[in-house]
């Protein structure tokens, strides 16, 4: 995701370096159909004001939440199997909120909902702290080269951000595709205050927990790619 271009204007040391690249795709007219009618029911406009798990889905469940969710096909999957959690899809890329919202639609469900925003932004103004049970951060861009690694998103000051919004005892769930990225994320979950790797200090897990496949991590396991889950808790 991009830099909006309006920071041109803006002195570069007031930039906050984002950890996507904003990409326009086309909206297929499902897509766009579900933008346009079903935002009501299933997205969260992004505001300053903090939200309220229990008035959004009218109960007292626990909330899960996703960050960048892609087409939100394995997501969605989870959250039928989980019909008594709740779940929050946060995803920037239109054509990804669009089909999500479209197949949650199509198959009347009703434990999702959806913010089209940065991610680190609605943490901080909407989620308050002590609120979620589990974040999961699956396949996130890993900025290959050295160059970008600055713009990973599992860095010392995210990392305590989702400390801080998590419930004693809560998850915090990852996996990558690439080793070196996923070497990095053990590295810095491993030295930070507030967490427990669930299956040992230096330890990937040996399980994806309640992750689902995608067709993009079959396709890559098909073709002799590894994939690394790390599961910590908030102690």
């Amino acid at each position: 995701m991009s830099i909006n271009n309006t920071t041109d204007s803006v002195p570069s040391k007031y930039r906050t370096i984002k950890s996507f690249v904003l990409r326009q795709g086309r909206l297929t007219k499902a897509q766009q159909n579900a933008l346009d009618n079903y935002w009501q029911h299933y997205g969260i406009d992004y505001s300053e004001q903090l939200l309220s798990f229990h008035d959004i889905f009218a109960n007292s469940n626990e909330t899960v939440i996703e960050i960048g969710f892609g087409n939100g096909e394995s997501l969605l999957e989870q959250v039928i199997a989980h019909p008594q959690t709740n779940f929050i899809g946060i995803e920037v890329h239109g054509p990804g909120v669009g089909h999500l919202i479209h197949n949650a639609q199509c198959g009347n469900v009703q434990n999702i909902k959806v913010i089209r925003h940065d991610a680190v932004e609605v943490l901080e103004n909407q989620i308050a702290d002590d609120s979620v049970t589990q974040f999961q951060l699956f396949f996130p861009d890993p900025w290959h080269k050295k160059k970008h690694h600055k713009r990973r998103i599992i860095s010392p000051e995210f990392i305590q951000l989702i400390q801080r919004k998590l419930k004693a005892g809560g998850h915090f769930h990852m996996a990558t595709d690439w080793q070196h990225y996923a070497e990095h994320m053990l590295i810095q979950m491993d030295s930070a205050e507030g967490f427990i790797n669930t299956s040992g200090s230096g330890q990937f897990s040996a399980h994806k927990g309640d992750r689902c496949e995608t067709k993009f991590e079959r396709r890559g396991l098909k073709l002799g790619h590894g994939v690394w889950d790390l599961i910590y808790q908030k102690n």
